[in-house]
């Protein structure tokens, strides 16, 4: 089925040069060096701003429901900032769904950046906001974290424009893909963690599926639980609305029967799928676009921008 979805998300502001990128920590805690923080970024022509909540413990949450919900709030009104970051994953993105301003977000679009437990404001904005975000690196994690080179590239591509609509998004030829399954998708790519896109499930704030190519991805879940989730997803009706499917790193699964169990899952759905993009808790961790038009062509192995997603 080669239709575009009916409501394809607008792109948002380009991150410019020199531009003021915000630090929040919608998650759980994790110390900073602040001095790292920022001297990675002038190095790189940024400059950074770094909200308060980055600085609190409330237990495993980086400070209370009210920190956290206001530094989102605000990095997003602030009309200096053109870039959102997220310092870690963790626990505690969902306990803000149902508090958070959508019609401010939607005022004031913006990339914003973040993956794991940040899944679940990616399936809020694009459902509630409606713009691109972006299923890209955490600053401790992956930014400060020395990961591969493509991380910080694939970064920096995506949110300043360099990669427009018709650019197949780069992956390192060192991590082969797989074809799980064959052909042509195009659809909306949305996604993320599989845990956090179950636990939203029968929620305001579930997927909206229709029209979707399924990002996933994973850490410490064995290979029953990832097939746990993914047949919740398919009595859930998800499954079965799907375009295509793309799956990042599930760390800690053999590939192989993670391939598998893939085939298992969607051979009778007659949907491309392909394995083993390096997004995720993963090193390389390549930056996606949350609700963009996309084509995946499993066997070719190609995925393609079919809109620009800033501008």
């Amino acid at each position: 089925m080669n239709v575009h979805p009916l409501n394809p998300h607008p792109p948002v502001p380009a991150l410019p040069p020199k531009g003021l990128i915000a630090l929040i920590a919608p998650a759980g805690p994790a110390p900073l060096d602040t001095e790292k923080a920022i001297q990675w970024m002038h190095a790189r022509g940024h400059s950074l701003r770094i909200f308060p909540g980055v600085y609190e413990k409330n237990g495993y949450l980086a400070g209370s429901d009210e920190v956290r919900l206001n530094d989102l709030h605000a990095a997003f009104a602030d009309p200096e900032v053109k870039a959102i970051i997220c310092l870690r994953g963790g626990y505690g993105t969902p306990r803000l769904l149902d508090r958070i301003d959508y019609d401010l977000l939607r005022r004031n679009p913006k990339p914003f950046v973040g993956y794991s437990d940040i899944t679940a404001l990616h399936l809020a904005i694009s459902r509630y906001a409606g713009f691109v975000t972006f299923h890209g690196p955490l600053l401790n994690a992956d930014l400060l974290g020395d990961k591969q080179p493509p991380t910080v590239t694939s970064f920096f591509s995506l949110l300043q424009g360099q990669s427009k609509a018709g650019s197949v998004l780069s992956h390192p030829a060192t991590y082969p893909l797989t074809t799980v399954e064959p052909g042509i998708a195009h659809g909306r790519l949305l996604g993320g963690n599989l845990s956090m896109i179950a636990a939203t499930l029968g929620t305001p704030y579930q997927i909206d599926a229709d029209g979707v190519v399924l990002f996933i991805e994973d850490i410490n879940e064995p290979l029953y639980r990832i097939d746990r989730l993914l047949t919740q997803l398919r009595l859930a009706g998800i499954l079965a609305k799907l375009r295509g499917v793309l799956v990042g790193d599930v760390a800690g699964v053999d590939v192989e029967a993670l391939n598998r169990l893939l085939r298992q899952t969607f051979e009778a759905l007659r949907i491309p799928v392909m394995s083993g993009w390096r997004s995720g808790h993963c090193d390389p961790n390549l930056t996606l676009p949350m609700g963009a038009l996309v084509r995946l062509d499993a066997e070719a192995q190609t995925l393609t921008l079919e809109q620009d997603v800033v501008v």
